[in-house]
């Protein structure tokens, strides 16, 4: 059918079949995005891509259960069935932050929780699609002997679980010290073949894009569009969320920049499907010790150089030189978006306000909430403005994170919210005293 196509994201009159391992523009070098045929998505209305949509949300097993592979006509048209590898990826929750809304002056604030997914992060969006993929190309004769990623900890969690769902082996690339022991331990867990390196990820995805010159070694960084046509359906999933009305802005943690990418194609494709009659604006977030985006949006994008990326407890974006930038900086260009950063002390303490609501946050969502809060704080945000925060990954990926925070542990950071056990001896008496103290005190999260 070939209802879909790679293309240069650069505009270059260049494609090729999916089936094909390509990841850049054999004429100008540039990233690729896959092009579906416009006649394919206008065979319906807007009205009648809703109903279809909705009509899956019911689905409980096959294809249809899982929240990117409901929309499959949108990601792989052409992918049979039988190929498709999920861990029920989707369908995650949009979390309203009433009281968090009040204290910035906005209408709504929502989350999306994508971290609560098969492996902890909305990179399972992106993997799903990725690996189905090549398991669809090794059936039909293509030598592909591993699929490969340099990460900071999600993307190979995902690529190991999902590779060991399809019984295709994986290699993850990561840099030495610089994850968490629970990303560490996934990709270790389900059988990859785990490579820890004396670099940062820059590093990493040097050396990865130069092992995976060999076309039998698959690359599954989000420099390779699939990823992205997965993730897009973070997209669909909060328009679906919001009954097809779409928010004011939405605000996603940024590293490599693929997620921004994502979700610019499917606010976009929701638009020009008759979906939804607006696009939101859109505001990337990125911690202060690694904001190369950040730096370009104050040059008016004059100036798209790399930064050596220091240190930060957002450590899956602490990247200097993203993969995506230049197709980031159009999102942000068609979206009226901004990029803006947030401190340590910022990204920590907004975590822990958002805790307090029933969330456990990760630092990246953190970074993200701290970002909202600024952006309001300037009215950049305005008032009463309805917010959706992308939450990329979940907290339990990071508890001495979590915990530190609450022993007051962390370096540079005065933690706001922070609540430790109380120490008492065995004694009833003792405990009334502590609760009579504890809960007449007022507690605030603002």
């Amino acid at each position: 059918m070939n209802a879909s196509r790679f293309v240069c994201s650069e505009g270059c009159d260049f494609s090729a079949l999916l089936d094909e391992v390509v990841y850049r523009c054999a004429r100008c070098g540039g990233l690729l995005q896959v092009a579906h045929d416009p006649a394919w998505i206008a065979q319906r209305s807007g009205a009648e891509w809703r109903a279809l949509f909705e009509a899956r949300a019911g689905a409980v097993r096959g294809v249809h259960a899982s929240g990117v592979w409901r929309h499959k006509e949108w990601i792989l048209p052409d992918l049979p069935e039988e190929d498709v590898i999920s861990l029920g990826e989707g369908r995650t929750p949009l979390q309203p932050l009433p009281r968090m809304a009040r204290a910035m002056g906005l209408g709504e604030l929502h989350l999306k929780q994508c971290g609560i997914s098969a492996t902890g992060s909305f990179k399972d969006l992106g993997m799903t699609v990725l690996v189905s993929q090549v398991r669809h190309m090794r059936r039909i004769g293509r030598k592909v002997r591993a699929v490969a990623c340099a990460s900071t900890g999600d993307t190979s969690a995902a690529l190991a679980a999902y590779c060991a769902a399809a019984e295709i082996p994986s290699v993850v690339i990561l840099p030495r010290a610089k994850i968490s022991v629970s990303q560490l331990v996934q990709p270790i867990a389900n059988g990859a073949v785990v490579l820890s390196l004396d670099t940062d990820f820059d590093g990493c995805m040097q050396i990865v894009q130069a092992l995976t010159a060999d076309p039998t070694l698959y690359l599954a960084n989000s420099m390779n569009p699939l990823r992205l046509e997965g993730q897009k359906s973070v997209a669909l999933e909060i328009g679906h969320q919001l009954v097809w009305e779409a928010p004011d802005w939405i605000v996603i943690p940024g590293g490599n920049l693929g997620n921004v990418t994502a979700l610019g194609m499917g606010l976009k494709l929701l638009r020009d499907a008759g979906l939804i009659d607006r696009l939101p604006r859109i505001a990337v977030a990125q911690a202060a010790r690694a904001s190369p985006l950040v730096r370009a949006f104050r040059t008016g994008f004059v100036d798209l150089s790399p930064i050596a990326a220091e240190p930060t407890l957002a450590s899956a974006i602490q990247i200097g030189n993203p993969v995506s930038i230049r197709r980031a900086v159009r999102v942000l260009q068609a979206f009226g978006g901004v990029a803006e950063e947030a401190t340590e002390e910022e990204l920590a303490n907004a975590a822990a306000r958002a805790d307090l609501e029933g969330a456990f946050a990760d630092p990246h969502t953190g970074v993200a909430l701290a970002v909202t809060a600024r952006l309001a704080a300037r009215k950049v945000i305005a008032p009463g403005s309805r917010v959706v925060v992308v939450s990329t990954a979940h907290g339990f990926k990071f508890p001495d994170f979590k915990v530190r925070y609450h022993q007051r542990a962390l370096e540079g950071v005065d933690s706001h919210h922070a609540n430790a056990p109380v120490e008492l001896p065995a004694e009833v008496g003792a405990v009334r005293e502590a609760l009579a103290r504890i809960l007449d005190r007022p507690r605030s999260i603002g």
